[in-house]
């Protein structure tokens, strides 16, 4: 259990006042959002630090061979695991530069909120970063309830008190490195990138990436589009790779002004 003072008891939603890496993964798995097909742990919106990264399908797997120094009855010859696929929580963010990253800089304020009557995942943040640059995030996550392989990000970035240079990266990352896991010796070695590249897409502000898995040879498909509201300043562009895809947007923002991006994602 988590045993800490930024967690008060409140009726019908969880709220986190401050930030504790050191209760980092048990925080993921409270602030998970899933409508019974997708499954997304609580990872912040930059990605790191973390404590698991996890994007799951229902029904996505990936077989293995289980070996064993001498044959047995009953002993299974292979094994299933579900598997982590693309990542298409991920909005990383540059401020004059400088990356957002709750380590280094200064947070003078994070809370999250885990509404359970909407469904909603909220996040409110006052950084600076170690120029001395500050900025206000919100975000708001949500899969679909009636949509089931639909999910959407809404994120949104202004300054404190003086201009600043914003760019805001929206990701999609497949094999993405996860966190040593227990040492069954057994387990095979594709499961560290079960994913392969069918291909990938990209125009506008919408990317697509397609896989495979190789044993159990199901694919999976997942794309992302955006709808951006910001300055005239804004810019806006995409790539893809068969493992990335990004969706870039630049902007100079004056004291009162606002970036927001609404992320849609899709998986198939």
């Amino acid at each position: 259990m988590i045993q800490h003072p930024a967690y008060p008891v409140e009726p019908w939603c969880l709220r986190e006042t401050e930030l504790h890496l050191g209760v980092l993964a048990q925080s993921e798995s409270l602030f998970a959002l899933s409508n019974g097909h997708i499954g997304w742990r609580g990872n912040l919106d930059e990605g790191e630090p973390y404590g698991l990264p996890g994007s799951y399908l229902n029904g996505v797997y990936e077989s293995h061979p289980l070996p064993y120094a001498e044959a047995g009855y009953g002993y299974p010859e292979a094994g299933q695991t579900v598997i982590n696929v693309t990542n298409a929580k991920l909005i990383r963010l540059l401020v004059d530069d400088q990356p957002f990253d709750v380590r280094y800089g200064e947070v003078r304020s994070h809370e999250r909120l885990l509404d359970f009557r909407t469904g909603l995942l909220q996040r409110h943040v006052e950084w600076l970063s170690r120029g001395r640059r500050g900025v206000r995030v919100r975000s708001t996550r949500l899969v679909s309830l009636v949509q089931r392989s639909v999910a959407a990000i809404s994120y949104e970035v202004e300054p404190l008190d003086a201009a600043v240079r914003v760019v805001v990266q929206s990701e999609l990352v497949a094999n993405e490195a996860l966190p040593p896991a227990g040492g069954d010796p057994r387990k095979s070695a594709r499961l560290e990138a079960p994913l392969h590249s069918v291909s990938h897409a990209c125009r506008d502000a919408r990317v697509a990436l397609l896989h495979s898995t190789a044993a159990s040879g199901l694919r999976i498909g997942a794309a992302m589009d955006h709808h951006i509201v910001g300055p005239p300043s804004v810019q806006v562009s995409a790539e893809s790779s068969p493992d990335l895809g990004r969706v870039t947007i630049t902007a100079a923002l004056e004291p009162g002004e606002r970036l927001q991006l609404v992320k849609f994602v899709a998986y198939g």
